[in-house]
C-alpha cells in the first residue's frame, strides 16, 4: 500500500492545486468560466458565476483597428487655424516639453500642415467630416467620435501594443483573449476570438502576439483566418482521409493526451484536447462562415465590390458581420498602410477609399438587422500624426509623423451614446483641451459596455493580479448612452 505521506511529499504544486478539495484549481476555473471544455459539451455559455459584473449592453465586439495611426487632421479633426497658418512654425509654446520622434526631432523647423481637404458637417449631430469619408456621412449620427484620445507610446510596436493588450511590452494577453476568458463563447463551433487581416497590404508589421493570450490559456488566444481555399491552415482533411477516420483519429489522440494529463496534471494539456476538438468541428463550420454566395447583391451594393474579393477590407466586414450573427465573441479586423510620413496625400487617398464605405456599410448593415444594439464596433488606429511636416514640404505634398498626444477614433453600437463627439483639441490639432481619454480610459469604457468591471477582471500570475488597464484606466460616462 502507498504511503500516504510519501505519496504527498512527491505532489508537486500543480498536483496539489488540482488533487486538493476536489480539484481547487478545477473548481476556480469552473466558477470563473461558468463551463466545462468544449471536449465535454457541445455548447459554451457565458459565465454564469461572477461575470458579466453588470447587465452587459454589448455582447460582442467587432474591432475595425487602422494600423499606422491615421492621420486625424485629414479625416476628422477640421482646424482651420491650422490651415490659415500652413507653412509657419509651429509655436514653441504649443508644443512645450513633448518628445518627438527620431524622424523628425533634428528638422531645422517644424512647418504647420493644413490639410489639403475640404470638411463638412453632417447629420443633426453635425459632426465634421473629411471630404475623403463620403460614405461616413450616412453614419455620424449612429457613431460617437471621441477626438481627445492620447498614449504614452510615440512608436508603432509599442503602440498598437498598448491598445491591443494595456501595456507597450509585450506578453500581456490582448483585448479579445480578456473576453473569451471572461465570458467565453456563444458558439462552440468557432472561436470566440477570430482575426482577419487586409491582405496584399504593407506596412507595419502584425505579429500573432497581438492577439495572443499571453499568460492566459492557450485556448484563448485569436485564431487568424486568411482569404483562399483554407481559412485556417491545416484545417481541412489530406486527400483519402475521411471525416469518419478523422474523428477515430482524434479520439485516439485524447485518449493519449488524457493519459498524458493523468500523469502530469499540466492544464494546457485540456487546452490541447479542447483545441482539437474545435478545429474538428471548424472543418464544417468554417467553410460555411467564409462562403459569400449566400449574400445578396444588396449586400455587395452596400459594402462596395470589393466584398467580392476574398481578403479585401471590404470582404473582412462582411465577414465579420456573418461571425457577429454566430456569436463570435470578438472579431479583431486589422488595416495596415496608414503610415503617411511622406506623400500623405496619396497615401491617405487610397486607404480612405479602401475602408470609408465598407466601414460605414458595417454600421448600416447590424442596424437593418437589429443587430447594432448589442454589438460593439470601433474604429481607430494606435495613434494619430502631427501637426507639423515632416520632411520637405510642397503646395501640394507633405507629410505627418506620430503624435501619441492627442488623435480620433471612434464607435458604435452596444450601448455607446450615438451621434455625439466627446473630446477637443487645440487650434492647431496638438494638444487635448478638452475631456482627454487615455489608453486605459478607452478600454476601460469598453468593458463596461460589455458588463464588465475592468478591475474585476484579473488574473494573477507571478504574484500579481494583471488586468486589461493595468493599474489605471476611469469609464468615460460620457460614451455611455
Amino acid at each position: 500500500m502507498t504511503d500516504p505521506f510519501n505519496q504527498l511529499l512527491s505532489t508537486n504544486r500543480r498536483h496539489f492545486l488540482r488533487n486538493s478539495s476536489a480539484g481547487v484549481g478545477a473548481m476556480a476555473l469552473a466558477s470563473l468560466l461558468g463551463r466545462t471544455s468544449k471536449a465535454d459539451q457541445k455548447s459554451t455559455p457565458s459565465i454564469q458565476n461572477g461575470l458579466p459584473h453588470f447587465a452587459p449592453k454589448a455582447k460582442r465586439v467587432i474591432y475595425l483597428f487602422q494600423s499606422g495611426g491615421p492621420a486625424q487632421q485629414d479625416l476628422f479633426d477640421y482646424k482651420p487655424l491650422l490651415n490659415k497658418m500652413h507653412g509657419k512654425d509651429l509655436p514653441a509654446k504649443i508644443r512645450g516639453e513633448q518628445r518627438l520622434t527620431g524622424m523628425s526631432a533634428h528638422q531645422s523647423s517644424l512647418p504647420l500642415a493644413g490639410s489639403k481637404y475640404k470638411f463638412n458637417q453632417y447629420g443633426e449631430s453635425g459632426a465634421w467630416l473629411s471630404e475623403l469619408l463620403p460614405h461616413h456621412q450616412k453614419i455620424v449620427d449612429d457613431v460617437c467620435f471621441i477626438r481627445s484620445l492620447h498614449t504614452e507610446a510615440i512608436n508603432h510596436d509599442p503602440a498598437i501594443t498598448m491598445f491591443q493588450t494595456g501595456s507597450q511590452i509585450a506578453g500581456r494577453p490582448s483585448f479579445g483573449s480578456w473576453l473569451s476568458y471572461g465570458l467565453g463563447s456563444e458558439n462552440s463551433e468557432l472561436p470566440a476570438f477570430i482575426v482577419l487581416a487586409t491582405s496584399g497590404k504593407s506596412g507595419q508589421p502584425l505579429y500573432s502576439r497581438l492577439w495572443g493570450s499571453g499568460f492566459l490559456d492557450s485556448r484563448y488566444q485569436g485564431v487568424r483566418f486568411r482569404s483562399g481555399k483554407d481559412a485556417v491552415f491545416y484545417l481541412s482533411n489530406p486527400d483519402g482521409v475521411c471525416q469518419s477516420r478523422r474523428r477515430a483519429q482524434l479520439d485516439s489522440i485524447a485518449d493519449l493526451n488524457r493519459l498524458q494529463l493523468k500523469r502530469e496534471l499540466d492544464p494546457e494539456i485540456e487546452s490541447r484536447i479542447a483545441q482539437y476538438e474545435m478545429a474538428f468541428s471548424m472543418q464544417t463550420s468554417v467553410p460555411e462562415v467564409t462562403d459569400l454566395s449566400d449574400e445578396p447583391d444588396s449586400t455587395f451594393e452596400l459594402y462596395g465590390e470589393d466584398a467580392r474579393i476574398p481578403g479585401t477590407f471590404a470582404a473582412n466586414c462582411l465577414m465579420a458581420r456573418r461571425m457577429a450573427q454566430r456569436g463570435v465573441r470578438f472579431v479583431q479586423l486589422y488595416h495596415q498602410g496608414w503610415d503617411q510620413h511622406n506623400n500623405l496625400p496619396k497615401g491617405i487617398t487610397t486607404q480612405a477609399k479602401e475602408t470609408d464605405q465598407a466601414s460605414a456599410a458595417l454600421i448600416q448593415d447590424l442596424k437593418q438587422r437589429g443587430m447594432l444594439d448589442d454589438t460593439l464596433v470601433i474604429w481607430g488606429g494606435e495613434f494619430g500624426r502631427t501637426s507639423y511636416c515632416q520632411g520637405v514640404m510642397t503646395a501640394d505634398n507633405y507629410g505627418r509623423d506620430h503624435h501619441p498626444r492627442c488623435f480620433t477614433s471612434w464607435v458604435a453600437g452596444g450601448g455607446v451614446k450615438p451621434g455625439i463627439t466627446i473630446g477637443k483639441t487645440d487650434d492647431f490639432g496638438y494638444n487635448n483641451v478638452e475631456d482627454p481619454v487615455h489608453v486605459h480610459d478607452f478600454n476601460a469604457t469598453m468593458l463596461h459596455l460589455l458588463g464588465i468591471d475592468h478591475e474585476q477582471l484579473t488574473y494573477k500570475y507571478q504574484g500579481r493580479r494583471f488586468r486589461l488597464t493595468d493599474v489605471h484606466g476611469n469609464v468615460v460616462d460620457k460614451i455611455l448612452a
